[in-house]
């Protein structure tokens, strides 16, 4: 069995303009005074990091994984959740959307979308040069509108759905085994790939795809009250890397998982500072150390009610305190002894 590395923060939720939140240098010595052992970093924040210059130039790889280090931090993986979501966009969605792209591609969907790719393609670089096993997306979706059967779906909507998301990650996924990077989608509301079902769906369309893996986040299940357990011991292979992150669900007679376009103070499922929400992290941590899972316990900070200064350093000592340094050898050892096949056979009564 491996222990889990950690404790770890993504940053996407505490870069900023105003040290030392910044530049990478002081956000590492921030991240290391809360606990923190690695950070996964934003690859849209030219604040932290240069992602076109990092898919090119190992010097600068270099560089930046020498400058976390000098405040003892590891970078983790590198995340284009906001890239990976341009990827397929419904057109309801353009405006909303375009915020997360260059202003000079905003209003030009299909211009767009090939940046899109084109940044997936470099994060695949950039995760090779700095020597990372793991990349954090999201899949995007086209069929989100269309989440609720109604009015009724007609036929073979879906599947061309997924016959086209597939078709446009195809080559990114192969862009990424070029490199030797698994690509991990954040399984997540608002994306088409947001529970079991549809991942399989994928899976499928990409056929079985070798680098086409799961970030696991049990706070998205909470609010869909899936079975997020269960969930690790279905997909438990294709798990490849971990947000800590907490939350729950509290159905009232006005609303429930829906939410009633609510704001996320009024909602009845949100999310949460670690240990404050409902996800049962010592048995998930139970269950990544008994699947062998060696990958990070990566904190992503987002709570309607606490500063983000408090979920960050009671973060940092949550995660601590559930990884589990794994046993070296049975707890039963003693009573044991070598293998005697005959002695075997005569307690069988052979």
């Amino acid at each position: 069995m491996k222990t889990i590395k950690g404790p770890a923060i993504f940053l996407a939720q505490f870069a900023g303009d105003q040290p030392p939140f910044n530049s990478l240098a002081a956000i590492c010595q921030w991240a290391a005074d809360k606990g923190f052992k690695g950070v996964q970093l934003p690859s849209n924040d030219a604040r932290l990091f240069d992602l076109a210059l990092a898919a090119e130039s190992q010097t600068y790889c270099d560089e930046v994984t020498g400058s976390a280090a000098e405040h003892g931090i590891v970078i983790t993986e590198l995340s284009t959740h906001l890239q990976g979501q341009l990827v397929a966009v419904h057109p309801v969605y353009d405006t909303l959307f375009d915020a997360f792209a260059p202003e000079s591609l905003r209003g030009k969907p299909a211009e767009r979308q090939t940046w899109a790719v084109q940044q997936l393609k470099l994060a695949a670089k950039a995760s090779r040069r700095l020597g990372l096993q793991a990349h954090a997306t999201f899949s995007g979706a086209l069929l989100w509108p269309f989440l609720y059967p109604w009015p009724q779906r007609p036929a073979g909507l879906v599947e061309e759905g997924f016959a086209e998301l597939g078709q446009r990650w195809r080559p990114i996924l192969d862009a990424f085994d070029e490199q030797g990077v698994d690509l991990c989608y954040e399984i997540h509301p608002g994306e088409d790939l947001h529970d079991g079902a549809t991942f399989e769906r994928f899976l499928a369309a990409v056929d079985q795809h070798p680098r086409c893996h799961i970030l696991y986040d049990p706070s998205h299940f909470v609010l869909q009250a899936l079975d997020y357990l269960a969930f690790l011991d279905i997909y438990g292979e294709r798990v490849k890397m971990f947000h800590v992150k907490d939350a729950e669900l509290n159905g009232n007679g006005r609303s429930g998982v829906y939410g009633g376009y609510q704001d996320w103070l009024q909602r009845p499922g949100r999310f949460r500072s670690l240990g404050d929400g409902q996800v049962d992290f010592k048995a998930i941590f139970s269950r990544l150390a008994a699947m062998d899972f060696d990958g990070w316990a990566v904190l992503e900070w987002e709570c309607c009610l606490k500063h983000p200064e408090d979920g960050a350093s009671e973060g940092a000592a949550f995660i601590r305190d559930h990884i589990i340094r794994v046993t070296e050898k049975a707890f039963d050892d003693f009573a044991g002894a070598a293998t005697d096949r005959g002695r075997n056979r005569a307690i069988l009564g052979l």
